[in-house]
């Protein structure tokens, strides 16, 4: 008998679109035992919420000014207050490939209310029919608030579409929910320090 390999994804695809019944005969159901493939991808530690657990300690001296962490593999942003009073996880967009990725230490030195965003000149390169500038509204790729890093071009914003929110889907920055970001902009100041991970 041939080993059919499927992973948990592929299974539940099958599944999905009825290839596969989930009341399949018992033969099957057989063949599959101790068949089916781990999934091979590095998995973070996470906590119930999905998010990976991460504390201030390991990654700043202090808060003072308060601290960000921008996690790209569990696609979240942890926020701490400089006394400690305020701890937030909020879901986000991280950057789509390896090549977008900035890793390391930055802060906060412009917050921005209702941006306009203006794209960078390797995203016109790469795409020549983008705005050469999309003012603030509903269309907007930062969403109604913006956190630019010291990093050029890399930020914490909102976001135009919430679809994007816990995947791969951006150029650099970290989108947030907007409800989230405009929470986080009341909250952080000109130089809050940021890692990157």
């Amino acid at each position: 008998m041939k080993k059919v390999m499927f992973n948990r994804r592929q299974l539940l695809t099958l599944a999905g679109s009825g290839l596969v019944s989930l009341s399949a005969s018992a033969s099957l159901a057989q063949s599959l035992v101790g068949e089916i493939e781990a999934d091979s991808t590095p998995r973070a530690r996470r906590n119930s919420m999905g998010f990976r657990t991460v504390q201030w300690r390991d990654h700043f001296d202090s808060l003072r000014h308060g601290a960000i962490i921008c996690d790209s593999a569990s696609r979240a942003v942890h926020y701490w207050s400089e006394d400690e009073s305020t701890y937030l996880v909020y879901p986000c967009s991280v950057p789509m490939t390896e090549e977008f990725t900035r890793r390391g230490r930055t802060e906060i030195v412009l917050k921005r209310m209702n941006p306009t965003w203006i794209p960078t000149p390797s995203m016109r390169e790469r795409d020549p029919t983008l705005p050469a500038i999309v003012h603030p509204g509903p269309n907007n790729p930062l969403g109604t608030r913006a956190l630019n890093l010291s990093w050029q071009y890399y930020r914490i914003h909102g976001i135009d579409d919430e679809r994007k929110i816990g995947r791969r889907a951006s150029n650099g920055c970290f989108g947030l929910f907007n409800h989230h970001v405009e929470q986080l902009y009341d909250l952080v100041r000109i130089g809050t320090q940021v890692v990157v991970l």
